[in-house]
């Protein structure tokens, strides 16, 4: 009886050891301090760049029918002949006129339909137009409308230069970050430290002259910085105002925060 008692004890003594010792592994480093959570200030930056577009996107639909296929896409091809003369004559480059949609639709007599002949057929193409020079662009446009084009699908105004000021954006909204955390550290009397992390929130652009033909465009922000580029006017005799395109980022960012 007694000896199972003393390996009782020894057993009980060894399992308080290893609490211990599991307990001391938890609560201290490698440092031999205490463990602490870092304290952080998590902030979003975000920054708004409105550049003026120096090229337009010209999406223009051709739509003809007749009872004959043949008729009908001769039609067809013969008003898109006319709108490629024309950008030549404006001194576009093939690499930038695209045909960009083909679709050719039998119709046929109501109630009939594929059980019948087709009484005619339509023929639709798109052709893609990208302007550089700006000032042309309503002559263009004028033109384009009297070659027989049925449609204006897009028009869209951008910038060459995307790519730059999106990085640009980017690197305002991490300055905005920075300052933000900044201020709301010294309102608690404490500052930053490094950054431990970063993620970029969104990066977009979009053009207002062109939102009624459904161009592209981002969700709107709540900006921090915005920052604004003169660019050249289409000219007083012009009816067009294409405006800026605005390019926004927005980052999230995790500081250490100081004493």
């Amino acid at each position: 009886m007694e000896g199972k008692l003393v390996k009782l004890v020894a057993i009980v003594a060894s399992t308080a050891l290893v609490i211990l010792m599991l307990a001391g592994w938890v609560s201290v480093d490698a440092s031999g301090t205490p463990s602490t959570t870092p304290r952080l200030v998590n902030v979003t930056g975000e920054a708004e760049v409105r550049v003026v577009p120096d090229e337009v996107v010209l999406t223009l639909g051709i739509e003809t029918h007749d009872n004959q296929l043949t008729i009908a896409k001769g039609q067809n091809d013969a008003i898109v002949k006319k709108v490629l003369a024309l950008a030549d004559e404006f001194g576009i480059t093939p690499q930038h006129i695209q045909t960009d949609y083909i679709d050719i639709e039998p119709r046929y007599a109501e109630g009939c339909y594929e059980l019948c002949n087709p009484v005619g057929f339509v023929v639709h193409k798109s052709v893609v137009i990208t302007l550089s020079d700006l000032a042309r662009f309503e002559d263009l446009l004028s033109g384009v409308l009297d070659t027989g084009v049925n449609y204006v699908q897009g028009i869209e105004f951008r910038t060459t230069d995307l790519r730059k000021y999106r990085d640009e954006a980017r690197a305002l909204a991490i300055q905005a970050a920075q300052e933000k955390a900044v201020a709301m550290a010294g309102e608690l009397d404490q500052t930053i430290g490094k950054p431990m992390s970063i993620q970029e929130q969104q990066s977009s652009w979009w053009s207002g002259y062109s939102a009624w033909w459904g161009s592209r465009w981002g969700s709107a922000l709540t900006q921090n910085i915005i920052q604004e580029y003169q660019g050249t006017s289409l000219g007083v005799d012009s009816s067009v105002a294409p405006g800026q395109i605005s390019v926004r980022a927005s980052v999230s960012v995790s500081f250490e925060m100081e004493d």
